[in-house]
C-alpha cells in the first residue's frame, strides 16, 4: 500500500507551502537566517530534493538538503563564522556540511554529474541555474525546490503531479539520467521500496536495456542502496523490479537464480516466491522497526538451493545442505558487497541454522539439544526464532498449525531451561584458571582442550555443581592420560 498523502495536487498551492513551512518550523529560524545570509552575498539557496518531497507527503524526513549558485569555496566564506560546525568531507562533490543551533544542513552547488564509461566515480561540473540543477536529478518527484528566503515552490518537471499518481519518472530522457549515474536505476527500486509507488513504463525499459551499467558503479554505493530497498516498506516490490530488469543478476545474482526452483514440498511456489513471503513474514514479526540482518537472512535463507538440487527417485526433488552450502555463498556475496563483518558473520550464520528447528520433530529434543540449539544461535537466537517461525509458508493450514505449536513448545523449553541454567551465560562451572590449578598445567591448547570437556558436559547434563565437575574433569585428565598433582588426585 502506497504512503497516503491526500490533497497532493498542482493546484493546492496552500497545501504545498503548508507543507514545506511544517517542515522547515523545525529549522526555522537556521534556514531563513542562512537564505538571508545567501541573498545578501548575492546568491540563491533553495531546499531541494528528498526533504520538499518528504514534506508533501507528510513524511518524516532527518535530511536537510540545501542547493545553491554559489561555488563551495563561496558557500563556505558566506558561512564562515555564522555556522556553529563545517565539515568539507563532500567538498569534492561540491558538498558543504554545516550545523546551527543543533541543526544540521548540506548546501551542495547546482551540479550536473557524469560516469565516464569505464569510470566508478562520477565527474561533476558546476552550474548557475537551479531548473537546470533540478533537471540532472533521479526522479521528478526528487525535482521539486523551495528557495529561500520566502519558500517559493519550484516544480519545473511536474514531481508534484507524479506524487499524486504514485509514479516514479525520470525529468528527462531515462536513458540520458542513468547514463549520467547508472546506481540511479538501483535508486528507483529503493523508492519502490520505500514509497510503494510504481515506475512508469518507459522508466523500465531503460533500466533493462541498461542493466550492465551498474557494472561501474562501485560495490559500497550499490550496497547502501540495496540496504535502503531492503528495509522500506515494500521491499518486494523493490527485489521485484531488480529481478525483473536483470539488474538483479549483476548486483544479487543468487536471488534471480532461485525463480525456478520448486521446493523440496513440492508446492505451488517456486523457491522464488517462497523467499520472498519468508521475507513479508519476517518483517511481520518485526516490533522495534526494520532489521537488516533479519530481511538479508530472510531473502537469502534458500540461496544454496540451486546448486544442491538432486532429482530422487519417485520424482522426488532434494536440496541436501542447503543451509550450509547457503551460508557460505551469502558469506561470499555479502563480503563482495562490503557489508561489515558483523553483518556477515550474524546473516550467514542464521542462514546456516535455519532448518535446525527441523530435527525438533515433535518435541523429541532432550534438554542437552535445546542448549546446543541455544549455545549454537547465541545472541542470534531471537533472530532465529523468527526466522524459523517466517520460514512456515504452507498453505496447509493443519501443517502450519502443527509447526506452530511445536515451536511455541520448543520456546518454551528455552524459556524453562533458561530459568533454571541461566542458559545466556552458558559457560563450563570451571573457568580456565581453575582447570589450571586442577589438573596442574600452564596456558596452552590442553586448557582449551579441558574448557571444551566441561562445555560439552555442561550442554549434556546442565548444572552439575563445581564439585561435580571438578571430579568429571579429572576422571577426563585421567581417561586422556594427563598425570595430575599429587595434592588434587592420582599422581
Amino acid at each position: 500500500m502506497a504512503v497516503p498523502h491526500q490533497n497532493v495536487t498542482p493546484e493546492s498551492s496552500r497545501t504545498r507551502r503548508t507543507a514545506i513551512a511544517d517542515l522547515l518550523r523545525a529549522i526555522a529560524p537556521v534556514a531563513d537566517a542562512l537564505g538571508d545570509r545567501f541573498a545578501a552575498a548575492g546568491h540563491e539557496l533553495a531546499l531541494v530534493g528528498g526533504p520538499v518531497r518528504d514534506a508533501l507527503l507528510r513524511r518524516p524526513t532527518k535530511d536537510v538538503d540545501l542547493t545553491t549558485d554559489a561555488p563551495p569555496q563561496r558557500i563556505l566564506e558566506i558561512i564562515d563564522g555564522w555556522a556553529d560546525a563545517v565539515w568539507t568531507i563532500g567538498i569534492e562533490f561540491g558538498t558543504v556540511g554545516l550545523r546551527k543551533d543543533g541543526v544540521e544542513l548540506e548546501i551542495t552547488t547546482y551540479r550536473s554529474e557524469s560516469y565516464d564509461p569505464k569510470s566508478r566515480k562520477p565527474e561533476v561540473s558546476y552550474g548557475t541555474s537551479l531548473e537546470e540543477d533540478l533537471r540532472r536529478r533521479d526522479f521528478a518527484v526528487n525535482a521539486m525546490a523551495a528557495r529561500l528566503p520566502g519558500y517559493e515552490f519550484v516544480d519545473p518537471f511536474g514531481g508534484l503531479t507524479d506524487l499524486g499518481r504514485e509514479v516514479l519518472r525520470t525529468p528527462g530522457r531515462p536513458e540520458d539520467s542513468f547514463g549520467d549515474d547508472p546506481l540511479r536505476m538501483m535508486r528507483a527500486a529503493r523508492f519502490a521500496s520505500q514509497l510503494g509507488f510504481t515506475v512508469a513504463p518507459d522508466v523500465v525499459r531503460a533500466m533493462t536495456g541498461m542493466a550492465g551499467r551498474i557494472e561501474i558503479v562501485s560495490a559500497e554505493r550499490i550496497r547502501d542502496e540495496l540496504s535502503k530497498l531492503i528495509c522500506g516498506a515494500h521491499p518486494r516490490e523493490g527485489l521485484a523490479l531488480l529481478v525483473d530488469t536483470g539488474l538483479a543478476a549483476h548486483v544479487l545474482p543468487e536471488l534471480p537464480k532461485l525463480r525456478l526452483e520448486i521446493d523440496e514440498h513440492h508446492r505451488h511456489k517456486d523457491v522464488y516466491e517462497h523467499s520472498l513471503i519468508v521475507l513479508e513474514q519476517a518483517i511481520a514479526q518485526e516490533r522495534e522497526g526494520p532489521d537488516l540482518v533479519l530481511r538479508l537472512a530472510a531473502l537469502l535463507h534458500d540461496i544454496g538451493k540451486p546448486r544442491t538440487r538432486r532429482f530422487e527417485d519417485g520424482g522426488r526433488v532434494s536440496f541436501h545442505h542447503h543451509e550450509v552450502v547457503g551460508a557460505k555463498m551469502t558469506r561470499k556475496r555479502l563480503t563482495a558487497l562490503r557489508y561489515p563483518k558483523d553483518v556477515i558473520a550474524d546473516v550467514s550464520r542464521l542462514v546456516e541454522l535455519h532448518l535446525r528447528f527441523h530435527g525438533y520433530g515433535t518435541g523429541e529434543w532432550t534438554d542437552s539439544a535445546v542448549r546446543r540449539y541455544v549455545r549454537d544461535a547465541g545472541p542470534l537466537l531471537s533472530r532465529l526464532h523468527k526466522l524459523t517461525r517466517a520460514d512456515c509458508t504452507t498453505r496447509n493450514k493443519r501443517k502450519a498449525d502443527r509447526l506452530r505449536r511445536t515451536y511455541d513448545d520448543l520456546e518454551l523449553r528455552i524459556d524453562r531451561l533458561a530459568e533454571q541454567e541461566e542458559l545466556a551465560a552458558m559457560r563450563p562451572e570451571l573457568d580456565g584458571n581453575e582447570i589450571q590449578e586442577i589438573l596442574g598445567i600452564t596456558p596452552g591448547p590442553l586448557v582449551g582442550r579441558a574448557y571444551r570437556f566441561l562445555l560439552d558436559l555442561r550442554l549434556d547434563r546442565g548444572l552439575i555443581g563445581r564439585e561435580a565437575a571438578t571430579d568429571e574433569l579429572r576422571r577426563w585428565a585421567a581417561a586422556e592420560g594427563i598425570a595430575l598433582p599429587a595434592e588434587n588426585g592420582d599422581a
